[in-house]
C-alpha cells in the first residue's frame, strides 16, 4: 500500500509560487487574500492559521477580518462590498463553515466573481459545469493534482465520491465526470454503502464522518482519497478508518497530511491567478465575471 502524500506535493507546488510571486512584485503587484472568520469554530481558526502561515512564507499578503458570531447579514455583506471595492486586493473568501443562522450562499454571492478565490460564487459554479473555469475550488484541486502526481489514471475508472458538497465533492465530481471517469455520488445516509463502493476503482470521501468507510467495504487495490476532516479529542481524524483500510487500498492518503496541505497550496494559487489575471488584459472567462460581484 502507497501513502499518497500531499505534503510533500505541496512544499513542490509552493516553489513554483514563488516564481510566480516573484515575477507579481517585478511589476509592483502583491497578492493579497482577505479572510472573512465569523465566529469560533475550532476547526475554522487552525484552517485560518495555516493560510496565514503559509501566505507568510512566500509572500502574499493575507488580512483576517474578524468577525462576531452574532453579526448580522447586513454587516457582513457590507464588509464583503468595502473588500471588493479594494482594487489592492485580489482574493476574498468566506471561511467555512459559518454560524447556522447566516446563508452561506446568499453571503458568496455578495462576492466580486473575479475576487472568489474559492470558486463558490454561482457565476463561477456555472463557468466550472461549462468547463470554462477561472477558478477551480481548492479541495477539488488539491486532490486532482495528488492523483495526477501519483500516475492514477481516471479516464474510464468507477469512481465514487461520498458527499456532495459545494466546496468539495459537487465540484470534483464535475471534474472527474469531465475526465471521462464514471462516477457515482453517494451520501453518508446511502442504503448500502459497502455495496456502492466494492466497485470502485477510486473512493472520495467528503463528508465528515469519522469512521464512515471501513476495510469492508473497498476492494482490493483501491484507491482512496479522505477529504474528511474532524476534531476527535486532541486528533484529527477522516472519514476513512485507516487501520482497516489501509488492508485493502492500494492508495491511501493520510489526515493529517493527505489532502489538507494541497487545499491550502490550491487556494493561494488561485490567489496568486487572481493577481497575475489583474495585471493584463482579462481572458474571456474573467471578461465574463469581472465586475458582476453586488
Amino acid at each position: 500500500m502507497i501513502w499518497l502524500d500531499g505534503k510533500k506535493l505541496a512544499e513542490k507546488q509552493i516553489k513554483q509560487l514563488r516564481r510566480r510571486i516573484d515575477a507579481l512584485r517585478h511589476k509592483k503587484i502583491i497578492p493579497t487574500l482577505a479572510i472573512i472568520l465569523i465566529g469560533d469554530h475550532p476547526a475554522s481558526k487552525i484552517y485560518v492559521h495555516n493560510k496565514q502561515k503559509l501566505c507568510a512564507e512566500i509572500g502574499v499578503k493575507c488580512e483576517v477580518i474578524k468577525l462576531s458570531s452574532t453579526v448580522t447579514a447586513k454587516a457582513v455583506k457590507d464588509k464583503i462590498n468595502l473588500l471588493n471595492r479594494n482594487k489592492d486586493l485580489h482574493g476574498i473568501i468566506l471561511q467555512l463553515p459559518l454560524p447556522s443562522k447566516l446563508n452561506t450562499q446568499d453571503l458568496v454571492t455578495y462576492i466580486d466573481p473575479s475576487k472568489d478565490v474559492d470558486g463558490l460564487h454561482p457565476l463561477n459554479v456555472g463557468l466550472l459545469a461549462l468547463g470554462e473555469e477561472v477558478f477551480i475550488p481548492a479541495t477539488p484541486k488539491g486532490v486532482l493534482s495528488l492523483l495526477k502526481e501519483y500516475n492514477i489514471p481516471i479516464v474510464g475508472k468507477n469512481v465514487v465520491v461520498v458527499g456532495y458538497g459545494a466546496v468539495a465533492g459537487a465540484p470534483l465530481s464535475r471534474l472527474l465526470a469531465r475526465a471521462k471517469a464514471t462516477v457515482t455520488i453517494a451520501q453518508d445516509k446511502t442504503k448500502d454503502l459497502r455495496r456502492v463502493l466494492k466497485s470502485a476503482d477510486l473512493v472520495i470521501s467528503a463528508v465528515g464522518q469519522p469512521g464512515l468507510i471501513t476495510g469492508a467495504m473497498i476492494k482490493s487495490g483501491a484507491v482512496v482519497v479522505d477529504v474528511g476532516i474532524t476534531k476527535q479529542g486532541k486528533d484529527w481524524v477522516g472519514d476513512i478508518e485507516t487501520k482497516t483500510v489501509a488492508k485493502h487500498a492500494g492508495y491511501l492518503t493520510p489526515v493529517p497530511g493527505g489532502v489538507g496541505p494541497l487545499t491550502v497550496s490550491a487556494l493561494i494559487e488561485n490567489v496568486v491567478l487572481a493577481a497575475e489575471l489583474s495585471g493584463r488584459p482579462a481572458s474571456s472567462a474573467m471578461r465574463n465575471i469581472s465586475g458582476r460581484g453586488a
